[in-house]
């Protein structure tokens, strides 16, 4: 489905807001005030309630950490809307709550939020890919590659290797260190997370000992990345998505098309702070996610975006390459399919 958006719609990529939903903007402090009391109590009750069933069986346990995840993503979305000061209206208090999620989260707040913006200015343009978002090779720069290459991205964008190996490398390596660069405040937002996680793991670990802070803390923070990666994966991963090289790139047309309207049961919605209304949350991300499907159903041309719903997202799995000769994602048959053809 193509987008022809007139020029009044168009803007450069680096101008804010998009008008055309920058009424959907506002920061409502209630709401806001709400959404982190109805994510923050259940969770640290959650934690709670971990410590004393963990004393009975780990098996008890295991649906409450499952639910304390989904939790922990909705405090991400809180972290995620702070990043981009939409949460509340003052920047002091988003970065207050920001801060706060991060270390929850174990993200160093503005180093990640800096990577982040970053990736909302260039996504789905070819020619500046890699900043903040799913590694994509083309057909031809995969042909080309050599075979330790191939190998390293086949092994990359395996779903297993994704989802399973994924939240470890985020968690033990990508967010401890490889955020790290010349920026200063990204060195001391990533340094100085980390002493904060390190201090809260030696009060923990000298009150209620190593044992019960790693059976509680490190399977909640696997699911809730692992969750994480998923989500984010198919929001930029799906059949009909967006991309084009710089000059024909054009930056509403990648908010509406290069990013999905992931359509979720209500309580996923709930728990993913109503993510999947993706293609909105690009095409302005000061829109707090409270606000974001009211803004999709108002607005008439944002309804016409194609959905993206549980079991169509499952194909995305199969996708590897962007092919540029077909305008769409591939997997790794079909291009065995196209090699075979003749010239």
């Amino acid at each position: 489905m193509q987008f022809n958006p007139s020029s009044d719609e168009k803007r450069n990529r680096y101008k804010r807001p998009t008008t055309v939903v920058a009424r959907f903007q506002k920061a409502d402090r209630a709401r806001a005030i709400w959404q982190l009391v109805n994510s923050y109590v259940p969770y640290l009750a959650l934690i709670v309630a971990i410590y004393y069933t963990l004393q009975i069986s780990f098996w008890l346990t295991l649906p409450l950490v499952v639910l304390a995840s989904g939790f922990l993503i909705r405090i991400f979305i809180i972290f995620h809307d702070c990043g981009h000061g939409s949460f509340f209206k003052s920047q002091r208090v988003n970065r207050f709550w920001g801060r706060l999620g991060g270390v929850l989260s174990f993200t160093p707040y503005y180093a990640w939020t800096k990577n982040h913006k970053d990736h909302h200015e260039t996504s789905g343009n070819l020619d500046e890919r890699g900043v903040g978002d799913v590694t994509t090779m083309t057909v031809k720069e995969y042909l080309a590659a050599s075979k330790m290459t191939r190998f390293k991205y086949r092994f990359y964008r395996n779903p297993l290797a994704m989802l399973l190996l994924g939240p470890l490398l985020i968690l033990l390596i990508g967010n401890r260190f490889m955020l790290l660069g010349d920026d200063r405040k990204v060195n001391f937002s990533v340094w100085g997370t980390n002493l904060v996680i390190l201090a809260i793991f030696a009060a923990v670990a000298l009150t209620l000992g190593v044992k019960y802070y790693l059976l509680i803390q490190l399977p909640i923070i696997y699911f809730g990345l692992m969750f994480g990666i998923w989500l984010f994966y198919v929001q930029h991963q799906f059949d009909g998505v967006y991309w084009k090289r710089g000059a024909e790139w054009d930056f509403v047309e990648a908010s509406l098309a290069g990013s999905s309207f992931y359509k979720l049961p209500k309580v996923l919605q709930w728990f993913s702070g109503s993510i999947g209304f993706h293609h909105v949350h690009h095409l302005n991300e000061r829109v707090p996610n409270y606000r974001l499907e009211k803004c999709h159903k108002e607005l008439v041309k944002l309804r016409e975006v194609p959905v993206i719903d549980f079991r169509r997202s499952l194909k995305s799995l199969s996708y590897r390459l962007w092919d540029e000769e077909q305008g769409k994602l591939i997997g790794f048959g079909e291009l065995r399919r196209l090699e075979k053809q003749p010239a």
